[in-house]
């Protein structure tokens, strides 16, 4: 036969296919109905392995991979059908709703904020982006920033998720799992790292610079250009600054930001000692309660998937079809499950569309657990 003939054929195919597709969903929709009427779950897992061994069974033994592929991803979709029927989801989506109901139009302009580190760190940079009048409490350590919340001691708090040059904060995303909060809104904050030290000091004086591990990473070109030169890393690139300042010492400097040049009375030795000029951190900022803002087009999730294959595909299938952009995928181990992770996405979603309710209506049915931290703006 000729190609076209033959293409001929498979479009008659597919003809029968999309019409017995038609057919199966329609089925599937009375299926939800009985299902609702006797109070039974849309998962019938026995009845979903019985199917798949039959269809094993029919096929030759070179189809039955992409057999078993087929109804699996048949049987995604008639769940996915028959939840958004039945309205599955109600609970998360009736607080969303709510939420954005009694939620201010307005974003405050001030508000109390918890922020790692001490004054002229960049948590209070990005704080002060979000905020125009903030009243900042500060912490030693991220950990006491999320209880602050947790205990209603600051309304809000402001954390660094990433960079992008350096990647994620890993300790941050850990902590995120053992903490409740929301996110409210997120800020990318240009970040440009200086070399401050004493008045008078000169570069060739310097052995020791101290700084936060994610800037010193950020910054590993000057360091191979200066290797006389010691890191010491500390909690905060204002806490070197701030160290610099108070020590008797004149050989050490400080990478931290032209701001804690003059709280500090610093002077910049070397301007912009990144690698990259393009350099940015992402903050979050976070509550208690959810907070939804007029705008919203972005969405966090934590998800645990269950540990077999094609879980995550499963997932991943479902922001495809409808049609929802991936802006971040981040995993983090469990604790004390080996070789099993918590995954974090960033939906690239308007809280408002219909696809985003019903994509928080079929989580439940590809997920282990789930946790909705928010759907938010960020401010660039």
């Amino acid at each position: 036969m000729e190609l076209q003939e033959l293409r001929a054929s498979i479009d008659q195919i597919d003809q029968s296919l999309l019409s017995l597709f038609s057919q199966r969903m329609d089925l599937s929709a009375q299926v939800a109905a009985f299902k609702q009427e006797h109070n039974l779950p849309v998962l019938d897992t026995g009845r979903e392995q019985e199917k798949l061994a039959s269809v094993a069974a029919q096929l030759p033994e070179e189809l039955q991979e992409y057999g078993l592929s087929l109804y699996s991803l048949l049987f995604e979709l008639s769940r996915a059908h028959q939840n958004s029927l039945l309205g599955a989801g109600s609970s998360l989506t009736q607080e969303i709703t709510h939420a954005i109901r009694e939620t201010e139009p307005l974003f405050p302009p001030n508000a109390s904020v918890a922020c790692q580190g001490v004054a002229g760190a960049y948590s209070q940079l990005a704080c002060e982006k979000l905020f125009r009048r903030p009243s900042i409490l500060y912490f030693t350590n991220f950990e006491a920033v999320f209880s602050a919340i947790e205990n209603g001691l600051c309304r809000y708090g402001v954390i660094p998720l990433e960079n992008s040059t350096a990647g994620s904060v890993n300790i941050v995303y850990d902590l995120m799992m053992r903490h409740n909060f929301r996110i409210v809104r997120s800020v990318r904050l240009k970040v440009d790292h200086n070399l401050l030290a004493k008045p008078g000091v000169k570069l060739e004086n310097i052995r020791a610079v101290y700084s936060h591990e994610q800037a010193i990473a950020q910054c590993s070109d000057f360091f191979q250009q200066h290797p006389e030169i010691t890191v010491v890393r500390c909690a905060n690139t204002a806490e070197a600054a701030q160290l610099v300042a108070q020590s008797d010492r004149s050989d050490i400097a400080a990478l931290s930001s032209r701001s804690c040049a003059r709280l500090y009375g610093l002077q910049c030795l070397v301007p912009s000692c990144q690698d990259q000029g393009n350099n940015y951190t992402r903050f979050i900022c976070i509550s208690r309660d959810l907070e939804i803002y007029p705008g919203a087009d972005r969405t966090s999730l934590m998800v645990v998937l269950p540990h077999r294959p094609g879980s995550l595909y499963k997932l991943l299938s479902r922001f495809y079809a409808l049609g929802i952009n991936l802006n971040k995928l981040e995993s983090r181990p469990l604790p004390e499950r080996d070789f099993e992770f918590m995954f974090y996405f960033d939906l690239d979603t308007s809280v408002y569309s219909p696809q985003f309710i019903q994509l928080m209506g079929e989580l439940d049915d590809v997920c282990e657990s789930f946790t909705y931290l928010g759907s938010y703006s960020e401010v660039v």
